[in-house]
């Protein structure tokens, strides 16, 4: 049976260690590991792994351009850096054994590593930290008074609009978290359910299920970062401009 919340393995302190807070240290390790890996092998003739990664930093690059224009080198860092967080740990539940490998509990076994995205104290982190980098990069690039005008106007009807966008900000924090907590959280269920019944061959489709699902919440969950900030580092009348001149 799959905790709501993530299960503490050891104390230090006051401090509870659980065991997704363990897999978000894994997951960075990986991370850590695979940069290093990739700038000692830097080469003017690059090998296998190099290609890859500059094939898919390319690619990504690209998608961020065609959104975000000229904001792209401001943003294309946190796009790339939420979608791998996120595609590694959501992926890191499908170790085959990994659930098997823990403590005992009174419910049966507590695994040391649990997908730190089924936490929904890391998805409201990610969210939060998201959004508050959205307003920051907003701030930076179109200036402090542009970006209140776009909350806060004399006009009565554009003072209703900036109360809508401000209500909007909120529910960005919440659809970003409960969408991605509910996803990942309710395959641990569905695979923990399907492997204590069936041992062998048959959780191997929900298994590959899991997978394409680990991908498109990471790839979601960055990609309305990323338009999100393409959106608030435009300025207000340019976008309005734009909607007139696609509306005629």
């Amino acid at each position: 049976m799959v905790s709501f919340a993530a299960e503490p393995i050891f104390n230090i302190g006051n401090f509870a260690v659980t065991n997704a807070f363990l897999d978000t240290i894994l997951v960075d390790g990986i991370i850590i590991g695979l940069i290093v890996t990739v700038k000692k092998r830097l080469s003017l003739v690059p090998g296998k792994l190099q290609t890859i990664v500059e094939s898919l930093i390319s690619e990504f690059y690209s998608i961020t351009e065609s959104v975000a224009g000229k904001n792209a080198l401001k943003i294309f860092p946190f796009f790339m850096t939420f979608f791998i967080f996120i595609l590694l740990a959501n992926w890191s539940g499908l170790i085959p054994g990994i659930s098997a490998i823990g403590l005992k509990g009174e419910h049966g076994i507590v695994p040391f590593l649990r997908p730190a995205t089924s936490d929904f104290n890391v998805t409201l982190g990610l969210a939060l930290v998201s959004v508050v980098a959205t307003h920051i990069l907003s701030i930076k690039t179109i200036g402090i008074v542009e970006y209140l005008s776009r909350y806060f106007s004399l006009n009565p009807i554009n003072l209703f609009i900036g109360f809508l966008e401000i209500i909007s900000e909120i529910t960005k924090v919440v659809s970003l978290s409960f969408r991605l907590f509910g996803n990942i959280f309710a395959g641990e269920i569905v695979l923990g359910t399907v492997s204590s019944i069936f041992a062998i061959a048959f959780p191997l489709p929900f298994l590959m299920l899991e997978f394409v699902v680990g991908l498109v919440q990471a790839l979601v969950f960055a990609m309305l970062t990323m338009a999100f900030m393409a959106i608030l580092m435009t300025p207000h009348h340019v976008q309005a401009k734009e909607v007139s001149t696609h509306g005629i």
